[in-house]
């Protein structure tokens, strides 16, 4: 993670967000083409949700989680939604600027095993292999932060295995590693394909590590510093449009299977999970209570040891939501 942050540091620096100065109104979007992004994204593109908004879009595509954030300290790209949480927050402590204006997709994953397997409990798991997105994605250090604060389960004391949401399940499968932090909607799509037993959910857990009843987020909505500075009533636009494709999804899920077998090659099965589970996969929210719940994360993160550097309170801008709002 420090070699990642601090690679990405230096792409700022050389780069400096200058391509950011594109006209207002003309954004390169990033995303990660697994996971949870992945419907989104398709649908987003699909239903031209931003160019309703008057926002000429450019969308480009990533198959690493932490790409994005990359694509962004380099300046190929303006913004990115769905960007791993704990990734922006080291970027940020490493000078790269960049800023959180929304919060995306809350954190959806349940830490599961093979029905046989003779893991009963998370406190199990202490030097075992686990399954996960790759470091520094949202899912590690959450996970990680669980495991370390609710079972003392340091880092050192498991063995992460990083791949996407397919790779996962087959590692799984095939007993490559005893336990995966997967999404609901890839449990969900598995079926009875791959027999599995949950042995703890992120929101209960991490409920329980920070004795509060907020749950936590995965992905967030990431934008390059000058462009909010310089245009907030574009990044205001673009976070309508997130908006108007959460709305339009969970009206229209049967549209919403059609676009991801269509545009992101799932088979009908996964499609429909997908679908199915829209209301619990996305959010597009930035209110007091959920930025505290953002504040907190940093906090666990850092006292875990997942993260470095102390919290940039200006990292959060509020003004683009805001004008979201006024927006009909």
């Amino acid at each position: 993670m420090r070699k990642l942050i601090a690679a990405m540091a230096m792409m700022a620096c050389t780069a400096l967000i200058s391509s950011s100065a594109q006209a207002a109104d003309k954004l390169r979007v990033g995303y990660w083409t697994s996971g949870v992004s992945l419907g989104y994204g398709a649908v987003l593109e699909a239903k031209e949700f931003l160019a309703k908004r008057g926002v000429d879009a450019q969308f480009i595509h990533f198959p690493d989680v932490n790409a994005p954030l990359r694509a962004l300290a380099a300046g190929s790209i303006d913004l990115a939604f769905g960007a791993p949480l704990a990734g922006v927050y080291s970027a940020a402590a490493e000078g790269v600027p960049v800023k959180i204006f929304v919060a995306t997709q809350p954190a959806d994953v349940q830490f599961v095993v093979l029905a046989d397997s003779p893991i009963t409990s998370l406190a199990d798991l202490k030097g075992k292999k686990i399954g996960m997105s790759p470091a520094g994605s949202s899912v590690a250090v959450i996970a990680g932060s669980i495991l370390a604060g609710n079972y003392g389960i340091k880092a050192a004391d498991f063995s992460l295995v990083g791949g996407n949401e397919g790779r996962l399940a087959q590692f799984l499968a095939a007993k490559q590693v005893d336990a995966a932090a997967l999404r609901s909607v890839t449990i969900e799509q598995l079926g009875d394909e791959v027999k599995l037993r949950t042995i703890g959910r992120f929101p209960e857990e991490w409920k329980k590590l920070t004795k509060s009843d907020a749950a936590p987020f995965n992905g967030v909505g990431a934008v390059s510093t000058k462009l909010v500075e310089e245009h907030p009533e574009t990044v205001a636009k673009v976070i309508a449009a997130l908006r108007d494709a959460l709305v339009w999804g969970a009206a229209h899920k049967d549209e919403v299977a059609v676009i991801l077998t269509q545009k992101a090659n799932l088979p009908e099965k996964d499609a429909k999970s997908y679908a199915g589970l829209w209301n619990a996969m996305y959010r597009v929210a930035f209110e007091p209570a959920d930025i505290d719940t953002l504040k907190r994360q940093h906090q666990v993160f850092l006292d875990a040891g997942q993260i470095k550097g102390a919290l940039k309170e200006d990292i959060f801008v509020t003004k683009p939501y805001q004008q979201s709002k006024t927006l009909k």
